[in-house]
């Protein structure tokens, strides 16, 4: 009968080992029985937890927020049921949805001397600079934060967080524009509250276009979750030394920030108005196959498959360019993304649109500038963070975060006096 074990044999010395496997894994502290580590430069197949909050099948394009598929959560979900089910691991009920919603409306508002740091930015800081910044600075309004090992207080700073972070996001994107800060408006949704508070100007009441504020609450579901990513290990690893979550979900938006990870539909942005026109379109392609330029927006560390996120965003595109001009880039985009489905060298590379090919234009259509696309990522990301830090904080097998090293440098050697060096 077939065992669930790996033999392992060093040949240098002819020991053997047989080791355990569990849910398809072996355990690398298992290796210590040879005298071996192993070694994954950037995880590419270690599995640093057990979880189970999102599940990806990149072959496959699925995605999944604690077994639900990402299309019926985009369809029929809002923002705040999604993020109550990354947090509680359930869908709310009707009378959990209206405490949850409570807690999160009532909790948006900050300190004014928020307004105070926030007014010491130059006008031309990057928006996303200043709310890593804000987030962190957020925690010193908070000394209860310290005793998040309580599920009471761990709660509140969840509430908190989710609902401050967009406040903040709004202050920064108003401070470049030298206007006036907006506060919250209770009445509005999560959404809609966060279009008030970038746009509102000499109105009494903002009412948000319906077909906006469901476009932004769609792409805040797509954005809440997915899986060990950069900036999930960032709050998982940060989270791991026991500091406060607002430290924690700083470093995680600073991971973010790279245009590799929440950077990327800002690149996108910008190749498309670098090329203009489609009729530039093939000399692009040429110059993408010789490795002199690069095609941002295709192609994703998980997904060998079109992204299951892009494609919800591409049909959501046409409702909100209904309400708004109609993007003069989306020809560029459509005209690419239809030669890299059918071109070979795309296709055997199984580079497909993932999430960042449409989000950037829907945001742009949206008012925004690319600078705020990060911090746009940032909003309903938050909500993930803090499931998978109080997730981890739930394991007992979790410890600080400390990976291993390969030393590649010198020997053991003297130190020469000074006059003597050459």
């Amino acid at each position: 009968m077939a065992r669930d074990t790996v033999t392992i044999v060093d040949n240098r010395t002819g020991r053997s080992c047989e080791l355990p496997i569990s849910e398809g894994a072996l355990r690398a502290t298992d290796l210590n029985k040879l005298g071996l580590v192993s070694y994954d430069p950037a995880f590419m197949n270690t599995a640093s937890t057990r979880s189970a909050i999102t599940f990806i099948d990149g072959d496959k394009g699925i995605l999944w927020y604690r077994g639900y598929p990402i299309e019926q959560l985009a369809e029929r979900a809002s923002f705040l049921e999604v993020a109550f089910l990354l947090i509680h691991g359930e869908l709310p009920t009707a009378r959990q949805l209206e405490d949850w919603t409570w807690q999160i409306t009532h909790h948006t508002w900050v300190h004014e001397n928020v307004k105070k740091f926030m007014d010491g930015f130059h006008p031309d800081a990057h928006p996303m600079s200043m709310l890593i910044s804000s987030v962190a600075a957020l925690g010193t309004f908070y000394p209860d934060a310290k005793l998040y090992r309580d599920p009471g207080h761990r709660m509140l700073q969840i509430y908190r967080l989710i609902a401050k972070v967009p406040t903040l996001a709004a202050f920064a994107f108003r401070h470049a524009l030298g206007r006036p800060y907006v506060y919250p408006d209770n009445d509005l949704t999560y959404a809609g509250n966060f279009l008030g508070m970038v746009w509102k100007m000499t109105e009494l009441k903002y009412k948000p276009e319906p077909a906006l504020e469901r476009a932004l609450d769609v792409l805040f579901v797509l954005h809440a979750d997915h899986e060990q990513n950069c900036s999930t290990n960032a709050m998982r690893s940060v989270g791991s030394s026991g500091v406060d979550p607002y430290s924690a979900t700083a470093a995680a938006a600073a991971a973010l920030y790279g245009p590799l990870h929440g950077g990327a539909n800002e690149a996108v942005l910008r190749m498309l108005r670098e090329l203009a026109t489609p009729a530039r379109i093939p000399d692009f392609i040429r110059k993408v196959k010789a490795g002199e330029a690069k095609l941002m927006g295709f192609g994703h560390r998980v997904y060998k498959n079109y992204d299951p996120r892009a494609r919800i965003i591409k049909r959501m595109a046409d409702g909100v360019f209904a309400v708004t001009r109609p993007s003069p880039l989306l020809p560029i985009a459509l005209e690419l993304e239809r030669i890299a489905l059918q071109d070979d060298y795309f296709v055997t590379r199984k580079l497909y649109p993932n999430v960042d090919f449409y989000s950037g234009l829907i945001y742009e259509a949206l008012g925004l500038p690319a600078e705020m696309f990060t911090v746009m990522f940032a909003i309903p990301r938050t909500a993930g963070w803090l499931a998978q830090w109080a997730e981890m904080l739930g394991d007992p097998e979790q410890k600080i975060a400390r990976p291993r090293q390969i030393y590649v440098g010198p020997g053991r050697r003297d130190v020469v006096p000074l006059g003597r060096r050459v």
